[in-house]
């Protein structure tokens, strides 16, 4: 299955069910009373996370998710079937994107989130009796799901990311200590998507990812660009991994560190480990030059190590490294309180009033759900309308704005009445 990690999704949540217009009957009983029922409540769309799922690829050509509508009410007083949610598994790490606001953020094997919220089913005749309306003639209609075009992205969940320049040796490390088996090949961007390895250490178990080399430019989307660095964001420890035969070891340090702050500023508080690779074979003395150099120029708590992933040299003090920051950083995570979830729901108690030449324009959503409930070619359900519309003080504001008999009431295209 190709790698795909990001997909643009429209999601669809079912209608309310219509409330029914029914009177009881019955023999020897004349006149019998208003018994329409309630319909049913649209399906939910549903999200969940699932370590069984490891990218988007379902959804490359499955773009529109759409849930169930709820089925109308019947006479009797029977009330119409709640449809079914709709739920969609996605990998681990995946955020839900509404424009650029965040919706919901899957961290966790089972977490679950609401992508859009079917419609109530409207009120059949029966609810609507009352000692001054004994016999409703009139029904809800149920109200429209909510619909959204949302954005998947997935971010890998990794305790420790690979970065550096191509052909820094960052596959050959994960071949090395995991159970990977990444490509590998002696030119520049042989890893074309993330490649995950797990590596277990004494009694701690590891998540690597290898991430695809960078260029200079990356921040701006220049080669493999955003589409890889988004996957440094979750890992609890960067290893800037660099080839110790490069001649300029600290300006290469510096063009990929730089491409990762320009893209997140918050990336520069992460653990990071500077790894120079490719060590067999070479003098001591030449060795521990590279890391003084490099040393000498970077803050005094920054951490080198040097290693060999064809011989093993260095690889025991480097796990053992890893391991002491990813348990520590774990600690910190847990003892921090989680963020809420930016919800797509608006205030349903918010309305407002606009004036526009011969007309007024109301919206809210809240009023809007009742004006999607009125059924307009029925009297007596846009008689209900105008009466929620006086107690909600609607009226009272159209009036200050010059409302007068007759003037045209819009809330949208297809939803007018006059005062």
């Amino acid at each position: 299955m190709s790698f795909i990690d990001q997909v643009i999704v429209k999601v669809v949540a079912g209608d309310g069910g219509d409330g029914h217009v029914s009177f009881h009957h019955e023999k020897y009983v004349d006149k019998g009373g208003p018994d329409g029922g309630d319909g049913g409540k649209g399906g939910d769309v549903i999200i969940r996370a699932s370590r069984n799922q490891d990218t988007l690829a379902n959804y490359r050509y499955h773009k529109e998710i759409i849930a169930k509508n709820g089925s109308p009410g019947e006479k009797n007083r029977r009330h119409g079937k709640n449809a079914n949610n709709k739920i969609i598994d996605v990998p681990v790490g995946t955020a839900i994107y509404n424009g650029e606001d965040l919706v919901v953020d899957l961290i966790n094997d089972g977490q679950t989130g609401i992508l859009a919220t079917g419609g109530k089913g409207g009120f059949g005749n029966a609810h609507f009796v009352s000692s001054r309306r004994q016999t409703p003639k009139f029904a809800e209609k149920g109200i429209p799901g909510e619909k959204y075009t949302l954005r998947f992205e997935l971010k890998m969940i990794a305790d420790i990311g690979l970065v550096g320049l191509p052909n820094a040796g960052k596959s050959t490390l994960l071949a090395k200590i995991s159970n990977a088996k990444p490509a590998i090949a002696d030119y520049p961007f042989t890893t074309l998507t993330p490649n995950l390895g797990v590596v277990d250490y004494l009694n701690d178990s590891m998540l690597f990812a290898d991430i695809p080399g960078l260029i200079q430019g990356a921040s701006e989307g220049k080669g493999l660009g955003h589409d890889f660095l988004k996957h440094i964001e979750r890992t609890l420890v960067i290893l800037h991994l660099i080839d110790i035969y490069n001649p300029s070891i600290y300006e290469s340090y510096q063009l990929i560190r730089q491409e990762i702050l320009k893209y997140d500023l918050n990336l520069e508080k992460k653990s990071e480990i500077i790894v120079l690779t490719k060590i067999e074979g070479l003098d001591n003395k030449f060795v521990l030059d590279s890391i003084k150099n490099i040393q000498n120029k970077l803050p005094k708590n920054k951490k080198i190590i040097a290693i060999s992933s064809f011989n093993g040299q260095g690889i025991d003090e480097l796990l053992k490294l890893c391991s002491q920051i990813v348990r520590k950083s774990k600690t910190i995570i847990e003892s921090k309180p989680s963020i809420p979830i930016i919800t797509l729901n608006n205030d349903k108690n918010f309305w407002a009033v606009k004036k526009h030449g011969q007309h007024f324009e109301i919206s809210g959503k809240g009023i809007e759900e009742f004006v999607l409930k009125t059924d307009f070619d029925n009297e007596e359900s846009v008689s209900r309308l105008r009466n929620i519309f006086q107690r909600k003080g609607i009226f009272k504001e159209m009036i200050k704005l010059g409302l007068k008999p007759d003037d045209k009431i819009v809330i949208d295209q297809d939803h007018f009445f006059y005062y």
